[in-house]
């Protein structure tokens, strides 16, 4: 990806960490310990995540990898229960800290919006929130996963099924027939089970039976 692309690609993380933090600003007490759909996390440890994410720089990253013996989902795990531990005013403060910065893991800078968006809709989803995630921002999600097996094991999760995006342009694949709204199928291929309520098709009882046992 070039120069220019990562320019459109933080230009569109910064605007979902706007959105997410203005979100995350309107919940109450309740919904900030209601069960989010990724694991056993809480509302508030989802927003732990995408904070300690978004606040997440290279040297942090590895230092962290070492301190977990090396077994990345431990290392996620334990850093969002600690940002979680925050106050649901810090974490907001803490988001919105972030809109302009571009410090980020080892990896390409698009992980990064797949980060805040999928998790957003983590939040949003078992809340009943509509959060009004870019168009733009859901195809280059989509365009992200299909192709990437770590951390998420999408793309073997939908081999040889169609994925039709019904408010987005997008089509992927060939099989039998999944079709959704694109937070709908980005929630479902990203191991999501409730994110298959919002499918119809063929395919969608051999999508459901190639979920984790709990999503990350």
């Amino acid at each position: 990806m070039g120069q220019n692309d990562d320019s459109t690609t933080w230009a569109m993380i910064h605007a979902e960490r706007v959105r997410t933090a203005e979100i995350m600003a309107g919940l109450t007490a309740e919904q900030w310990s209601t069960r989010s759909w990724c694991g056993d996390w809480t509302v508030q440890e989802v927003a732990g995540h995408i904070v300690a994410g978004a606040e997440q720089t290279k040297g942090r990253f590895f230092k962290g990898m070492v301190a977990s013996g090396f077994r990345f989902n431990t290392m996620i795990d334990r850093d969002a229960r600690a940002a979680g531990r925050s106050t649901p005013t810090e974490l907001v403060d803490r988001l919105r800290a972030t809109v302009g910065s571009t410090n980020g893991p080892p990896a390409p800078v698009l992980t990064m919006l797949g980060e805040v968006v999928v998790h957003g809709q983590d939040i949003c989803g078992p809340l009943g929130i509509t959060s009004h995630t870019a168009p733009e921002a859901v195809l280059a999600c989509l365009e992200l996963y299909q192709g990437a097996n770590f951390p998420v094991g999408a793309k073997r999760r939908i081999t040889g099924l169609q994925l039709h995006a019904s408010d987005v342009d997008w089509v992927h694949g060939d099989g039998p027939d999944v079709r959704g709204t694109g937070l709908s199928l980005l929630s479902a291929i990203t191991g999501r089970r409730p994110g298959l309520a919002g499918l119809a098709g063929d395919g969608v009882a051999e999508l459901g039976s190639r979920m984790p046992a709990r999503s990350s």
